[in-house]
């Protein structure tokens, strides 16, 4: 196995953790996780496989690994996906490769996925790296305005996008923590004080018996 990166300025090293964040289309999640990523070069995405074909301007091992079905089985039955499920008729999974990498480099990985996906990896061997969050919109009514002022979807559309958010907001309680996201900037800085809390958590800190022992002189 090779030697767990050090960290910076001389710290113990430590484990990666699996920051999930899940929430109903249009609760903020996209803006959460963007800002989160471009203002921290400890954490990746963790990027999808799919069996759907790209769209344009997609580009394969950045957007998605775009994967024939045949492969996607023979992903599911080696046991090289995290978790997956069928969407639309598309597969959709977390490569584990990749991700146990970055863990084990000392990397957090950022998951954007609904509450059926945190489930899965919460019954994987992986789960003790698991950090799942929940955000939530002020209340329905804001969630519905927001959906509407995409202007990206007609009236059909929403009315599925918002029975999907009471389906998913239902599932709030298995989730290690819950944010409603009523301010942008608010409730960036607590997901930000929630991933700095998480990473000293003395179960990660991998080193730290050494270097306490190696301190005191024993």
């Amino acid at each position: 196995m090779l030697p767990l990166a050090r960290s910076a300025h001389g710290h113990p090293p430590r484990r990666g953790l699996m920051f999930v964040l899940s929430s109903p289309s249009g609760a903020g999640k996209t803006t959460l996780s963007r800002r989160l990523l471009a203002s921290d070069g400890a954490i990746t995405l963790s990027i999808s496989a799919t069996t759907r074909s790209p769209r344009p301007g997609e580009i394969d091992g950045v957007d998605y690994f775009f994967v024939a079905p045949e492969r996607f089985v023979q992903m599911i039955d080696g046991d090289e996906l995290l978790e997956w499920a069928t969407v639309f008729g598309n597969r959709y999974g977390t490569p584990r490769a990749p991700v146990e990498a970055a863990l084990h480099a000392g990397r957090d990985v950022l998951f954007d996925i609904d509450w059926q996906g945190t489930q899965q990896l919460g019954q994987s061997d992986t789960s003790r790296d698991l950090v799942r969050i929940f955000i939530l919109p002020p209340d329905l009514g804001e969630l519905e305005r927001r959906l509407l002022a995409r202007a990206t979807d007609d009236a059909g559309v929403i009315s599925l996008r918002m029975a999907g958010a009471h389906e998913e907001i239902r599932h709030w309680d298995a989730y290690d923590y819950v944010l409603i996201n009523d301010d942008v900037e608010n409730c960036f800085a607590r997901l930000r004080t929630i991933l700095d809390a998480e990473r000293m958590r003395r179960s990660r800190q991998l080193g730290l018996a050494s270097f306490v022992r190696g301190m005191m002189g024993e």
